[in-house]
C-alpha cells in the first residue's frame, strides 16, 4: 500500500512551559513509533542532561553560519544571543516516508515553517501564569537572573503569538497535558485528508 504523507507538528511555547517534558512523557507512556522528533540546530551550550544529537544538534557560530549558507536549514532564528535552525533533509523524508514529525520551535522560527509548509500542525504550550513561569525558570538553576528575566520579558511577546496557532495546551498538569497533546495527535491522523491512500486501498479490495 501507498503510505500518506506523514504531518509536521509544530510545539511552541515560552521557555518553561515544559515542552520537553511533555513531549517526554508521551513517548515514555505511549509506544508511538509513527511519531519521531526533529532535531534542531543550536549554538547555545547543552543544559544538564542534554545530549548532542537527541535533543540538539550543538554547533558553533561558524558552523551554523556554513549550514545557512548552503541552506541546509528549512528556518533559522536568533534567539537570546544564540542561533536555533531546523535541518531541512532529515524531516523532508520522515514527512514522505509517512512518519510524523515534532519539531519543538520558537515563534519566529514557527511562523517561517507555516509559511513554507502551510499544512503543519501548529500547536502552543502555554505556562498555568507569568508567575508560574518565572518560578520554574528560577527553579532551573541554570541561568542567571538577567537571563531568566530576558526569558520572561519575551514570553509575554510569544504568548502574544499564540493566536496563530491551532491549538492551545496549557501546562497545569503534566499529566492532563500529555493526554491533551494526544488527543491532537490522534485527531489528526484520523483527518480524511490524511488518509486519501488508505481509502483507495480499501476501494480496492
Amino acid at each position: 500500500m501507498k503510505t500518506d504523507k506523514g504531518t509536521l507538528f509544530v510545539f511552541s511555547g515560552p521557555s518553561g512551559t515544559g515542552k520537553g517534558t511533555i513531549l517526554g512523557e508521551y513517548f515514555k507512556k505511549y509506544n508511538d513509533n509513527k511519531l519521531r522528533y526533529s532535531v534542531s540546530a543550536t549554538t547555545r551550550s547543552p543544559r544538564v542532561g542534554e545530549t548532542d544529537g537527541i535533543n540538539y544538534y550543538f554547533v558553533s557560530q561558524d558552523k551554523f553560519k556554513a549550514m545557512i549558507d548552503s541552506d541546509e536549514l528549512l528556518e533559522w532564528a536568533r534567539f537570546c544571543d544564540n542561533y536555533y535552525g531546523t535541518p531541512k533533509k532529515q524531516i523532508m523524508d520522515m514527512l514522505s516516508d509517512g512518519i510524523d514529525v515534532i519539531l519543538e520551535i520558537e515563534t519566529v522560527g514557527a511562523m517561517k515553517i507555516k509559511a513554507k509548509i502551510p499544512e503543519a500542525v501548529m500547536i502552543f504550550v502555554l505556562p498555568p501564569s507569568l508567575s508560574e513561569l518565572k518560578s520554574r525558570l528560577t527553579s532551573r538553576g541554570t541561568e542567571s537572573a538577567d537571563v531568566i528575566k530576558k526569558r520572561t520579558d519575551e514570553a509575554v511577546r510569544e504568548i502574544e503569538q499564540s493566536v496563530k496557532y491551532d491549538y492551545i495546551i496549557i501546562n497545569d498538569k503534566i499529566e492532563e497535558a500529555v493526554e491533551d497533546f494526544r488527543t491532537i495527535v490522534n485527531s489528526q491522523r484520523l483527518k480524511t485528508n490524511n488518509n486519501k491512500n488508505t481509502i483507495s486501498e480499501v476501494l480496492k479490495k
